[in-house]
């Protein structure tokens, strides 16, 4: 099995949890106070709070801060969600667009209190200069660092358990006492673990992405097409389309060979949407629905690379030949 869209689909783990990880009344809960205490310590923050990674998880985050927010149009899509809800409430709330080159455009960047703003762009994983955001505001810096856990440039940080693990437990957000402090009979504990065990677990593979690619356009020559530049891509994802077929129906035929890839984010399904991102870079819907990405977290030789290539360019063929 070939996985390469693990960094929206995780590999999922059997979850084994132990009673001494619950918390209970009458007993000194130490265990659970100390892993929660080595992950503040670990991502640089203070405090810790579980909470919903959906529209209503997040819209009552926003509700919670005070002041003006911006919020890229690269984010995750429940945020984006919440943050539509946030706005037509009458509250302060605008958006930063994502450019025809699939960079944010920082010039839309202005004072405020909060930035909803992460280290990458979600489907296409452009990177984001967050040096340069904080040039252009002084507002407080919120990530969804789920693709890249190891960042720490931020004021609050969100890990989302269900990219991290494959799971719909409670999400995790970091920060340095800007909320009231959740009791611990509020915190998710099964989450708490189950994020702590995904991330020792999260080794992304970066020497392989230029041999695709190479391959990728040896193979599909003008058939190919790059709605980004991948050197400006997380370093372990390859974000492209194929032209003149949808998405999915790549996607289902090569699952029947044992090869995932995405065209976006988890919550899109994977099947029926197709990116947003792209739309939002001025693309039409047609050719948004060419687009693939894939992460690599699986060692692969030129062998196996190769094969991958070849079995999805047959498979295109097939289905062209299908549609014509």
């Amino acid at each position: 099995m070939y996985k390469l869209n693990y960094i929206q689909y995780p590999k999922v783990e059997d979850i084994t949890f132990l009673a001494s990880n619950t918390l209970e009344t009458l007993k000194n809960n130490d265990f659970v106070e100390e892993k929660i205490n080595r992950l503040k310590k670990e991502f640089g923050f203070s405090s810790l709070y579980s909470f919903k990674f959906s529209d209503d998880g997040i819209l009552a985050l926003m509700l919670k801060l005070k002041g003006k927010i911006l919020v890229s149009k690269g984010e995750s899509q429940a945020i984006i969600d919440a943050a539509i809800r946030y706005k037509n409430l009458g509250f302060d709330l605008d958006f930063i667009s994502i450019k025809k080159d699939g960079t944010i455009d920082y010039n839309e960047i202005v004072q405020a209190e909060y930035i909803f703003i992460s280290p990458y762009i979600v489907d296409t994983y452009i990177n984001i200069d967050i040096d340069l955001v904080k040039e252009k505001t002084n507002a407080l810096v919120i990530s969804n660092i789920s693709a890249t856990p190891f960042f720490r440039d931020c004021d609050i940080a969100i890990l989302d358990s269900y990219k991290l693990t494959g799971y719909s437990f409670s999400s995790v957000l970091f920060h340095n006492e800007l909320f009231e402090e959740q009791y611990l009979a509020q915190i998710d504990t099964v989450s708490i673990f189950e994020i702590d065990k995904a991330i020792k677990r999260f080794f992304p593979i970066t020497n392989i992405k230029e041999k695709f690619k190479a391959l990728l356009v040896e193979e599909f020559q003008e058939n190919i097409y790059f709605f980004v530049d991948s050197n400006k891509t997380l370093s372990y994802t390859l974000h492209f389309g194929l032209k003149n077929i949808k998405a999915r129906e790549i996607i289902r035929t090569l699952a029947l060979s044992d090869i995932f890839v995405t065209n976006g984010e988890g919550c899109s399904l994977g099947l029926s949407k197709p990116s947003r991102i792209i739309q939002e870079m001025g693309f039409e819907e047609s050719e948004s629905r060419w687009a693939l990405s894939l992460s690599f977290f699986q060692e692969l030789n030129d062998e196996e690379i190769l094969k991958i290539v070849k079995t999805i360019s047959k498979k295109y063929r097939q289905i062209r030949m299908l549609n014509d």
